[in-house]
């Protein structure tokens, strides 16, 4: 494994880049992330690694993690009170959603946002987002923020169809894709300041958001509900409309449209 630290990100922005940590081959950036904050690092750094390992997705699923794609970590220590923490996957996804955007739109391509934070190209998906939290020894909250999006190759064996960005007509490489994500997810932490700009947040997913107003089905831990999703609430909590005329919020929960095309 070698271990290559940068200045990384825009040049030109007026706020300091974030450290970035580059790796050509490990488990999980992840895991290498929340290893830093144990080993003291004191955050807003990025671990960028150019193939895992041992990538995981939600609820302990196997993410493909082969050379070319992008596989990025940003560690963020004691980001804000508990409360504001779920927001954080709304931040990390229109972060990705702007890096991606105007690449994808140069082809004809539509960037989309399923809640929570699936960004998908054209209804298929083209990128996941996984967030994990650690207590470090010294007793400070460490938060991962994975991203992995699919440049050039994408797995076929998955419950929602998925895609790259090549299959798609756009020819970027991971570092400079990178360039533009580490951007915008920097900028945009700082908009989100702790919780108190979720609303400016909430709006600019809301601007890449697929399937309101559209039937779904979400699973949940040990069960199942369908309805029409009808919003998300102030807090980012997805608001199901049943067919018995109640309402149901939903914290977490994997989406699926109930019928086709409804993720366009």
């Amino acid at each position: 494994m070698s271990d290559r630290l940068f200045g990384g990100g825009r040049a030109a922005a007026a706020d300091v880049a974030w450290r970035i940590y580059r790796r050509r081959s490990t488990a999980s950036t992840n895991l290498d992330a929340l290893e830093l904050a144990r080993a003291g690092d004191p955050g807003r750094a990025w671990v960028v690694a150019e193939r895992q390992t041992g990538g995981r997705a939600r609820r302990g699923r196997v993410w493909s993690s082969e050379p070319g794609n992008l596989y990025a970590t940003a560690l963020i220590c004691d980001p804000c009170a508990p409360a504001h923490l779920p927001e954080l996957p709304f931040v990390a996804a229109v972060a990705a959603a702007r890096a991606v955007a105007p690449r994808a739109a140069a082809v004809g391509r539509r960037v989309g946002i399923k809640w929570p934070n699936d960004l998908l190209l054209d209804g298929a998906k083209i990128a996941g987002i996984l967030l994990e939290t650690a207590r470090t020894p010294d007793g400070r909250f460490a938060v991962a923020i994975g991203i992995g999006i699919n440049c050039r190759t994408f797995p076929g064996d998955t419950e929602m169809p998925a895609t790259s960005l090549a299959a798609c007509g756009v020819d970027v490489f991971p570092d400079h894709l990178f360039a533009d994500l580490e951007y915008e997810l920097r900028s945009l932490v700082d908009t989100w300041d702790e919780g108190r700009g979720f609303a400016a947040v909430r709006e600019a997913w809301l601007s890449h958001a697929v399937g309101i107003g559209r039937r779904i089905r979400v699973r949940l831990v040990g069960s199942e509900d369908e309805g029409v999703f009808e919003a998300i609430d102030a807090s980012g909590f997805l608001v199901l409309a049943r067919d018995d005329g109640s309402r149901r919020l939903i914290s977490a929960g994997d989406v699926f449209f109930a019928r086709p095309g409804c993720e366009e």
